[in-house]
Order: C-alpha cells, then sequence, then structure tokens
C-alpha cells in the first residue's frame, strides 16, 4: 500500500498534524480563557523554566546543544508545550485576551468592583465554563496558531526569521478582537497626543460622547490608562531595561539559555496577578536582553570552546556582552512604553506592549542580521 502523505500549503506540515494543531490550538485558546490571560501566561513561564532547566541539564551532561527543527524557535518542553499549542502566548494568552475583550462587551456586570479601567482590558479575570467565552478564546487561540504557522513561513529569508512570529500574532489577534468586538483599534487621546499620558496624571474621566468614537460603556473612566501605573514614565522604563537586560545576558551567558530569563519574568508575574504592587513587566526585556549577549558573543566570543556561551569569552568580551545585553533591554523596555501609549492607553482592550516590543525589536534584530549588519539573529 502507497501512504500518501498530503502537505499543508506554507506551512509544511502534514495535514494529520496540522489538524491536530487545530484541535490543540482551539483547546488551548478556550483554557486561557477559562483561566484568564495573565494567568495563562504565567503557566507559559513555568512551562519554558521546566523547559529550559531540563534542557540546560541535558546540555551539561553531553556537551551538545539539542537540533532546534525548522520553522521553530526553541526545542523540546519549550517548544512543543511552553511556546506551543498548550501554552504558547499566541495561542492562550491570545484567548484568554479575546475573552476579556468580548466579555467587556456582552457582560459588563461581570467586571470586578475594584477594576478601574474597561474590563475589556482585565486580563487577570478568570471567565470559568462559561461556553460562548470560551468559544470566543478557542477561535482566537486557532487564529493565533495559523497566524503563528503561516507568518512564520512567510517571513524567513535565508534560513533567519525576519521577526518573532508568536509576538507578532499576539498583538494581532488583540487588534482583532477589538474590530470584531466594536472597539476602537487605537482610540482617541485627550491629551497633547497619543504619546501624552498626563491626562491620567490629573485623573481626567473621559466623556460618554465623542461623535460615536467612545463607546457609552467608557463613560466616567479615565481618560487616559496606561498599561502600568507604576511603570511608564520614560525614566523607570529605561532603568528596568537596563538591568532586566543585564541579568537576561547575564542567565544566557552562565546557561547558554536565551529563554530562562523570559521564563523567570513570565513567573514574577504570578505576584502581580495575587495583587502586589509596582511588580515590573520585564518578558520583553530579559529576553532581548538575552539576544544583546547572543549577538555580542557572535562577535567577540569563540564557539569551540565550550558547551555554554561564557566558555569562549574573555573578561573583555563578558563585559562587552553584559553591557550589549543591558542596551538591548533598555531598548525593548521602551518600545514597550512607546507601543503601549500609542496602541493601548487609549481603547478599551489589552493590546499586548511586550508582545509589540519583542515583534519591533526582532524585526530590527532579524533584518540586520539578515543585510550581514550582525553577526547572529539571537534565537531567530
Amino acid at each position: 500500500m502507497f501512504d500518501i502523505v498530503l502537505q499543508v500549503p506554507l506551512i509544511g506540515i502534514e495535514w494529520k498534524q496540522f489538524i491536530l494543531l487545530v484541535i490543540t490550538a482551539l483547546a488551548g485558546g478556550a483554557f486561557g480563557a477559562a483561566i484568564g490571560a495573565l494567568p495563562a501566561f504565567i503557566f507559559t513561564g513555568f512551562v519554558v523554566f521546566l523547559g529550559e532547566g531540563v534542557a540546560i541539564l541535558r546540555r551539561a551532561l553531553t556537551g551538545s546543544i539539542e537540533a532546534v527543527p525548522e520553522g521553530e524557535f526553541a526545542a523540546g518542553i519549550t517548544g512543543v508545550i511552553g511556546f506551543g499549542a498548550i501554552t504558547g502566548p499566541h495561542i492562550a494568552f491570545a484567548g484568554g485576551v479575546a475573552a476579556s475583550a468580548y466579555a467587556g462587551k456582552k457582560y459588563p456586570e461581570m467586571e470586578p468592583d475594584d477594576w478601574d479601567y474597561h474590563f475589556g482590558k482585565n486580563i487577570l479575570y478568570a471567565f470559568g465554563t462559561k461556553p460562548d467565552i470560551l468559544a470566543v478564546g478557542a477561535m482566537f487561540g486557532l487564529l493565533g496558531m495559523l497566524i503563528t504557522r503561516v507568518g512564520g513561513a512567510l517571513v524567513v529569508v535565508g534560513g533567519t526569521a525576519a521577526t518573532d512570529m508568536i509576538a507578532v500574532s499576539v498583538f494581532t489577534t488583540a487588534f482583532v478582537a477589538r474590530l470584531a468586538f466594536g472597539y476602537p483599534l487605537v482610540g482617541k487621546s485627550r491629551g497633547s497626543g497619543l504619546l501624552d499620558m498626563s491626562p491620567f496624571e490629573r485623573e481626567e474621566p473621559r466623556a460618554a460622547t465623542d461623535g460615536g468614537g467612545v463607546p457609552a460603556e467608557h463613560a466616567d473612566r479615565l481618560a487616559t490608562e496606561p498599561w502600568l501605573p507604576h511603570q511608564y514614565k520614560w525614566s523607570g522604563v529605561t532603568v528596568i531595561g537596563l538591568v532586566g537586560g543585564i541579568l537576561g545576558g547575564f542567565i544566557y551567558l552562565q546557561t547558554g539559555s536565551i529563554f530562562l530569563g523570559y521564563a523567570i519574568s513570565a513567573i514574577s508575574l504570578l505576584f502581580l496577578n495575587l495583587g502586589v504592587e509596582k511588580i515590573p513587566v520585564t518578558h520583553h526585556i530579559t529576553l532581548v536582553g538575552a539576544v544583546g549577549a547572543v549577538v555580542a558573543t557572535a562577535a567577540f566570543g569563540d564557539p569551540s570552546a565550550g558547551v555554554f556561551p561564557v566558555d569562549g569569552l574573555g573578561a573583555t568580551g563578558a563585559t562587552v556582552a553584559i553591557l550589549a545585553a543591558g542596551v538591548f533591554g533598555a531598548i525593548s523596555g521602551l518600545l514597550g512604553e512607546l507601543t503601549q501609549r500609542i496602541f493601548y492607553a487609549h481603547s478599551g482592550t489589552h493590546v499586548d506592549p511586550p508582545a509589540m516590543a519583542i515583534g519591533v525589536a526582532m524585526l530590527i534584530v532579524g533584518l540586520l542580521a539578515i543585510a550581514g549588519v550582525l553577526p547572529s539573529a539571537g534565537y531567530l
């Protein structure tokens, strides 16, 4: 008998594998809606932490690095589950974000008393077993998987991806949710421009009448709603960017893992979810900071010197790598702040600033690597 293998166009996998991905993406998106977007992402952190721990142990014992499958960002537990169809941010987190956007319109009465922003931005809220909300999460989980897979196949040039399609998928699905559920795509600034956060500082309320541009449910809410009230000033964002970038770079140099710092940052959001005030959000910073260390290591290190990157660096090379990590981290932090001021603060749903920062930062890194300006594109 002949075994005919049919490939899915663009994605490059067998149809039976694709069907499996579709089913698990639907379940993963519903899971994100059930437990809430932020709790789902915290699970991403725990799974990636596990996956990277296993990979580090394997490298230490065998002296070899696990091959990353073509078209994927990471191997093993990290790639299959952490960034895959179970807890991948483009599936579970995206499903939770879309569920919140939907509930903000359909079930405003569900809004907790202690939530100050529009309910559509509440990514902490777990929707349990409500069928229609889980269905929304499922559909957006599927959409996130499709965007990541198809986009990932389209943006590869000479074996290097032009950007992180998981990050791109996360914010693309969030914009789709805005359009699908009747929110302004960007929103209107109540200050001197989209970047102006002073209306928030003055606690100005927004009016319900704005030529139809502001939905009635926004009445008496703050005119401007920054993503993180404790993390929006340029100076503070720059400092936490430098700090987080250095830590992400150091973790990479010591372990060879680009994603371990990201995982630790994601896990730290458990405290934010539990109500601990002023916990910074840093996963976009530690990840891109680690990429800065990768780029510096490729330029100054000896890749044949040992299992871990730091083995191939002298004191000068290690210092350069750490400083590069800090600079990359600061840039990513500032990109997150810039994008939140434009795309988050003035509408009624969550569009993820870290995902936008990672997408933009890795687009720059990817294109510069493809052009030969940088010696490495990090995990791309």
